[in-house]
C-alpha cells in the first residue's frame, strides 16, 4: 500500500493571500489545498482519504471576527487535535474563540513593520530579536487568556504573535507568506516541519499531460476557439489546447486597438511558425466606440469583457465551435473575488468581466490554478519560443487600463509611444530579466510645463516597474536615476502632449501592479 503524501490545509477566509500561503507550502515540497471556511470539516474529511493531513493554516480575510459565523467553525477545528497556525484574521479568530479581546486598532498597520520577538518559540524559533514583517490589518488582539503566551509585539500591536501553552496552536498578526516579511519562509518552514512534522514528499506531477487530458475530456470531441493575446498565459493555454484537440482548435486574436506597438504582427509571426489555426479580428473601432465617455475602471473592464465575448461568439458561429478556452490564471480569479467571501480588488475581463449569458456550452480554463511563474515552467516544458516564455505580463484589456479617465484616440497614441520608450530603455539597460513588469501609465492629470521657451499644458505619465515572483505581491524596482532620466526625457520629447513624468514607488500591497 502506497504511503500517503503529507499535506497542510489552508482555510480560506476570503483573504487575498490564501493561495499565496498554499503556494509557499508547495515550495517546501509539501502538498497543500485551499478550502473555503464554510466547508472546513467536509473538505478536511475528503482530504484525509487521499492525504496525510498534518496541519491547518487559517488565512487572513476582510471581515471582523465579530461579524461572522467563523468562530464556531474554528471551534470545530480545535477539536481535531492538529497543529494550527492563524495568520492575520486567522490569528484574531484564535484569540477571539479562546476568550481574548479583539477590537479595532488605535492605529492601523499597513506595510513593513518592525516586530519585537519576545519569545522565539515554535514558529518563531531561530528568529532575531527584531524582524521586518508585513502587516495589513485594522483589528488587533489586545488581550489573550491564561492558557496562551504572547510571543511578539509591535509598536501598535501588543499581541503580534501568540501560542497555546500546551497545544500546537499559533497565531501571527503579520503575513509570513508575503516576501516583504524577511524571515517569513523560516516561520512557515518551522510550522510545516518542526511543528506539523511534514515530510517533503510531494513533487508537482506532469501538469502538461494531465492538462491535455482535461482539455480533451472537457471539449468532448467538439470544436473550440481559444482567446489568444500573445502573452504567456494565453500562449501556453493555446499550446496545450492544440496538443489536446488539434485541428478542432481555432485561436482568435482580437486587435482591440489597445495592444503594444507591433503586437499584432508579433502574434501572427510567432504562431504562424507554430502552425496554429489563427484568426485575427480587427475590432479597434467597435471597442473604442463602446468605451466612449467611460471613465470608471471597473466599467471599462466589464465592457471590454463583454465585447471580447461578442467577438468570440461571432467567430465561433462561423467556425462551428462550441467551447471557449481561456488562459485565466489564479491571480486573475483571486483579484476578481471569485469566491463568495473573497474581497474583489478589480474585475479581470476574462473572469468577473464576462457577461452572465454566453452562447458557448462552456468555458475551459486549463491554467486556472497556476501562478505566473508556474505557467512559465509549463511553457518551458512545451518548448515554446523564448520570446514568449520571457515576455512580461500584459493585461487582457491592454493599454485601456493604463489610461486613467476616458479613452480617446489621442491618448492611445500617447500611451503606445510612452510604453514603447519604457520597454526600449529598460531592455537597452539589460534590466528586463530582473523585473516582473515595466510600463507607462497615462494619468488623467495635466500640469504646466515649458517647451521651447513657451508655456505648455499637458498630461502626466507615470512609469511603473516592479519586482515580483507570482504577482500576488510586488516591490517597486530601484531603477538607476540615469535610466529614469532617459525615459523621462524621451517621453516628453517624443510626446507633444506630455509635460511631466513621475515614477511610482508603491509596493503591492497596498497598490496593485496595474493602476486600473
Amino acid at each position: 500500500m502506497a504511503t500517503k503524501i503529507d499535506a497542510v490545509v489552508v482555510v480560506d477566509f476570503g483573504g487575498q493571500y490564501a493561495h499565496l500561503i498554499g503556494r509557499r507550502i508547495r515550495d517546501f515540497s509539501v502538498y497543500s489545498e485551499i478550502v473555503p471556511y464554510d466547508l472546513i470539516m467536509e473538505e478536511i474529511r475528503e482530504m484525509k482519504e487521499k492525504y496525510n493531513v498534518k496541519g491547518i493554516i487559517l488565512s487572513g480575510g476582510p471581515s471582523s471576527v465579530y461579524r461572522e459565523d467563523a468562530p464556531e467553525k474554528i471551534s470545530l477545528l480545535l477539536e481535531l487535535d492538529l497543529p494550527i497556525l492563524g495568520i492575520c484574521y486567522g490569528h484574531q479568530l484564535i484569540a477571539h474563540v479562546a476568550g481574548g479581546k479583539v477590537k479595532a486598532a488605535a492605529k492601523r498597520e499597513y506595510g513593513v513593520t518592525i516586530a519585537t520577538i519576545d519569545r522565539p518559540l515554535g514558529v518563531l524559533q531561530g528568529l532575531k530579536r527584531r524582524e521586518k514583517v508585513w502587516m495589513s490589518h485594522g483589528d488587533t488582539v489586545y488581550r489573550i487568556p491564561q492558557e496562551y503566551l504572547v510571543l511578539a509585539h509591535t509598536e501598535n500591536c501588543p499581541v503580534a504573535a501568540l501560542r497555546h501553552r500546551v497545544k500546537p496552536i499559533f497565531g501571527l498578526q503579520w503575513h509570513p507568506e508575503v516576501t516583504h516579511t524577511e524571515s517569513g519562509g523560516k516561520m512557515l518552514g518551522n510550522f510545516i516541519f518542526a511543528i506539523c512534522g511534514c515530510r517533503p514528499n510531494w513533487v508537482i506531477g506532469d501538469f502538461v499531460k494531465s492538462s491535455i487530458e482535461e482539455i480533451r475530456q472537457a471539449a468532448d470531441g467538439k470544436k473550440c476557439i481559444i482567446a489568444l493575446s500573445g502573452g504567456i498565459d494565453s500562449s501556453v493555454a493555446t499550446a496545450l489546447a492544440a496538443r489536446a484537440i488539434g485541428k478542432r482548435l481555432t485561436a482568435v486574436f482580437v486587435d482591440h486597438g489597445f495592444m503594444r506597438d507591433g503586437e499584432p504582427e508579433f502574434v501572427k509571426k510567432t504562431f504562424g511558425k507554430i502552425g496554429i489555426n489563427l484568426v485575427q479580428v480587427d475590432a479597434r473601432k467597435r471597442f473604442l466606440l463602446r468605451l466612449k465617455g467611460v471613465t470608471d475602471p471597473e466599467r471599462k473592464r466589464r465592457i471590454i469583457g463583454e465585447e471580447f465575448i461578442k467577438v468570440f461568439e461571432e467567430v465561433a458561429r462561423r467556425v462551428g465551435a462550441d467551447y471557449l478556452i481561456q488562459g485565466t490564471i489564479y491571480p486573475d480569479r483571486i483579484e476578481s473575488g471569485f469566491r463568495r467571501k473573497s474581497e474583489k480588488i478589480k474585475t479581470h475581463h476574462n473572469v468577473a468581466g464576462l457577461p452572465t449569458k454566453i452562447e458557448f456550452e462552456g468555458i475551459i480554463e486549463p491554467l486556472r490554478d497556476l501562478y505566473k511563474d508556474e505557467v512559465r515552467k509549463v511553457a518551458e516544458r512545451l518548448k515554446l519560443p523564448k520570446e514568449i516564455i520571457l515576455r512580461q505580463p500584459f493585461p487582457g484589456p491592454g493599454l485601456a487600463v493604463r489610461i486613467t479617465g476616458e479613452i480617446t484616440a489621442e491618448k492611445i497614441i500617447i500611451i503606445k509611444r510612452s510604453d514603447r520608450i519604457v520597454r526600449e530603455e529598460i531592455e537597452r539597460a539589460g534590466l528586463e530579466s530582473s523585473l516582473w513588469q515595466y510600463f507607462a501609465v497615462l494619468t488623467n492629470t495635466k500640469s504646466t510645463g515649458v517647451k521651447g521657451d513657451a508655456r505648455a499644458y499637458g498630461y502626466t505619465i507615470a512609469v511603473r516597474a516592479v519586482e515580483s515572483r507570482e504577482a500576488m505581491t510586488a516591490s517597486f524596482a530601484k531603477i538607476p536615476y540615469e535610466i529614469l532620466e532617459r525615459i523621462s526625457t524621451r517621453i516628453i520629447n517624443e510626446n507633444p502632449g506630455v509635460t511631466r513624468v513621475v515614477y511610482d514607488v508603491t509596493h503591492k500591497p497596498p497598490a496593485t501592479i496595474e493602476w486600473e
